[in-house]
């Protein structure tokens, strides 16, 4: 393992997520610190679901976050504020269409180039760490088939990458943004949010539970809910509805 004073890299880890909140409960992390894995072989996901990435081909990075500022009574818009972050960085490599997809996926065009998975730690209610796991597909060209509509970095702009120096300037652009913005407002946050927002005000197919309906995506509120419009206004937590893409 290489280090430096914030930033560290992995030859190879179970899950990036997993070995930052050992630190952590071992008291050995503190704000800002990063952890870039060359290899994950157990990567998360949201809601369960492994992230699959092929070794030294893309991003795999965790980094511990003490929440500050407005984030401690508003959670989803440090949700929020990461993901503008991870656009950021997408937004130095090529000028596609870049859009958040609902609520922490990051889309080029209609396929999906990474992901976002936040994990936190509480002291009875005080939210003292926060976990970001941020995977993001870089040099990788073949894909696991059942994975929907993946595609990489270097499939956008026929360019290869190192993957580590990414991975850097990533973690810089995330502390940035999450510093600046646990001082900033909420409004401006969730305003840059859904200024990137996928298939804002565009009609969309969703299914919940067993029944698939469509519907108008309109924006996501500060409680990280997401508001569409049919013949009814409607509002949906995470995990609630599924995209039908």
């Amino acid at each position: 393992m290489k280090t430096t004073e914030l930033f560290s890299i992995l030859d190879t880890v179970d899950s990036t997520n997993n070995y930052a909140m050992a630190k952590l409960h071992a008291g050995l992390a503190k704000h800002g610190m990063a952890w870039f894995a060359m290899e994950q072989t157990a990567g998360k996901g949201q809601r369960g679901r492994e992230w699959l990435s092929q070794p030294g081909e893309n991003i795999a990075l965790s980094v511990v976050i003490a929440p500050a500022g407005l984030f401690t009574s508003q959670p989803f818009v440090f949700n929020m504020a990461v993901a503008n972050a991870c656009f950021n960085f997408l937004a130095t490599c090529f000028k596609e269409e870049l859009t958040i997809k609902w609520p922490n996926d990051l889309y080029i065009s209609d396929r999906k180039a990474g992901g976002i998975l936040i994990e936190n730690i509480y002291q009875g209610a005080v939210w003292k760490w926060a976990v970001v796991g941020v995977g993001i597909n870089v040099n990788q060209l073949s894909f696991d088939p059942a994975l929907k509509n993946p595609v990489s970095i270097r499939q956008v702009t026929g360019k290869s990458y190192d993957a580590t120096t990414l991975a850097q300037n990533l973690h810089q652009l995330i502390l940035q943004e999450v510093n600046g913005s646990a001082f900033a407002s909420a409004e401006e946050v969730l305003h840059t949010y859904n200024g990137r927002l996928y298939k804002r005000n565009e009609r969309v197919k969703l299914r919940r539970e067993n029944v698939v309906f469509e519907t108008t995506i309109r924006e996501v509120n500060k409680f990280g809910q997401l508001l569409t419009k049919d013949s009814i206004d409607r509002q949906f937590e995470f995990g609630e509805v599924e995209w039908i893409l």
